[in-house]
């Protein structure tokens, strides 16, 4: 019987696939056939209402001499309804009508705080990325070149991003969009596009992004324009090397975000002195509006990983007492950033892929549970304790378990958004980037 002769919820009972089985179909589309978009449509499962069982659930800590050892998991029936969790109860194996998750491992759905949605070689053919030549102003001629072409193609390939990152257990990101002078409101506009057709599976906040500068190619104008439409947080970058002024260019940051009540996320790359003057200014901006804490993020910081480690805490004492947030690609090299010194301040740690393939990069997994894992690394993570509570990393500080061990994810009425994933805990799923097998995001199977 061909799938579209019966329903889809006849087709999951009575094709023995179940829940685990959707990961395949819809991540390899037929090149012939129709789009990777169009055949997800045609077979995911979109019912308001139903059950999993066979769901794996972390339930406490095992100790040995005070040492967190293992974590105790137990296997439970879950009921959605509405997009919400309707209900957690014993475990029913043989519940004939209910999706058979075959003991997968149920975490909160992940992240992706910092990502480029809007400007992606992704779908299109290979192209490494090109010869640096003058910096970050050198990349901003190139993009004024490049960017009318990818603004054809702008809508599709982040529609297929997208997808990448739902096959990698994703249903959220904070996406940066460019607002300049080349592509005007174009690249907001066709992102806005991409984030509609993909609704039902995948949600998003947005960052007015001047990559080209607010001064230096007169973005202020569009930046103003767009603060009145459906961003979420007002942009920036590189103050200093870019614009030529800490204090002017943070100033009309934060007085845009005030103005429209948004939030602040401001790209750094600089590492020197002007880095450490932007951080401080704008820590003292923020420490006079106090509306803006919590909602005020720097990404990359990499003057952080620069300090002495003196500064570091000092300046980590500073950014937790502000509620300014870090969000960090984890780089590595030379450039180790200090996320141990800002978890030990209450400085909010985030993290995101940046670039997946693009003319900035073209090293991006997709996976933010891979950052995390790449985190635990470099810092020594690597007992059961520290790598499950790595995992925040990848759900924005969602944990299954708080740090003594006792069950506070998930709970009926939360959102229904999580991942079943080829782990038997938290721990491991981090530590081995365990293979994520179905998304549910607002109660739907999107993956």
């Amino acid at each position: 019987m061909r799938q579209s002769e019966i329903s889809r919820k006849e087709f999951l009972k009575k094709s023995g696939l179940g829940f685990a089985g959707m990961a395949v179909v819809p991540r390899l589309p037929d090149s012939n056939g129709p789009s990777g978009r169009e055949k997800m449509k045609e077979i995911q499962l979109m019912e308001k209402e139903y059950t999993l069982k066979n769901v794996r659930l972390e339930t406490g800590f095992e100790y040995e001499d005070n040492e967190v050892v293992h974590t105790e998991t137990g296997l439970f029936s879950v009921a959605i309804s509405g997009g919400k969790i309707k209900e957690i109860s014993p475990n029913a194996p043989n519940h004939v009508g209910a999706i058979d998750a075959r003991g997968l491992l149920m975490l909160p759905a992940f992240k992706d705080m910092h990502i480029h949605l809007d400007k992606t070689f992704y779908d299109g053919p290979w192209q490494a990325a090109r010869r640096r030549t003058d910096g970050v102003k050198g990349m901003i001629a190139l993009e004024q070149q490049i960017l009318p072409e990818m603004l054809k193609t702008s809508t599709h390939r982040a529609e297929q991003l997208i997808e990448l990152l739902q096959s990698k257990g994703t249903s959220f990101a904070r996406s940066h969009v460019n607002i300049e002078p080349t592509s005007k409101l174009q690249s907001l506009k066709n992102l806005e596009k991409a984030l509609t057709d993909k609704k039902d599976g995948f949600r998003a906040e947005l960052v007015a992004f001047p990559q080209h500068g607010v001064f230096y190619t007169n973005s202020a104008g569009f930046l103003k324009d767009a603060a009145q439409m459906g961003v979420d947080f007002i942009g920036g970058l590189d103050p200093y090397t870019i614009d030529g002024a800490i204090e002017k260019t943070i100033d009309f940051t934060v007085q845009l975000a005030l103005d429209h009540n948004k939030g602040i996320d401001i790209h750094l790359h600089e590492s020197g002195e002007s880095g450490l003057k932007t951080v401080e200014y704008l820590i003292r901006k923020v420490n006079e509006s106090p509306v803006l804490k919590g909602k005020t993020f720097i990404s990359h910081c990499f003057v952080l990983g620069k300090l002495e480690k003196a500064k570091q805490e000092e300046i980590a004492g500073q950014l937790g007492a502000a509620g300014i947030g870090i969000v960090s690609t984890i780089p590595f090299g030379s450039l180790i950033m200090p996320i141990p010194i800002l978890y030990k301040h209450n400085v909010r740690v985030l993290t995101g892929n940046d670039s997946i393939i693009d003319h900035w990069n073209t090293f991006g997994s997709g996976s933010v549970l891979q950052k995390a894992n790449l985190m635990a690394q470099l810092y020594g993570y690597s007992t059961e304790f520290l790598l499950s509570r790595s995992l925040k990393l990848a759900t924005a500080d969602l944990l299954p378990l708080d740090d003594k061990g006792v069950q506070q994810w998930p709970k009926t009425g939360d959102a229904a958004d999580f991942v079943l994933i080829d782990a038997g805990c938290s721990a491991e799923a981090v530590s081995r980037v365990s293979p994520v097998r179905s998304l549910v995001s607002n109660g739907n199977i999107v993956y």
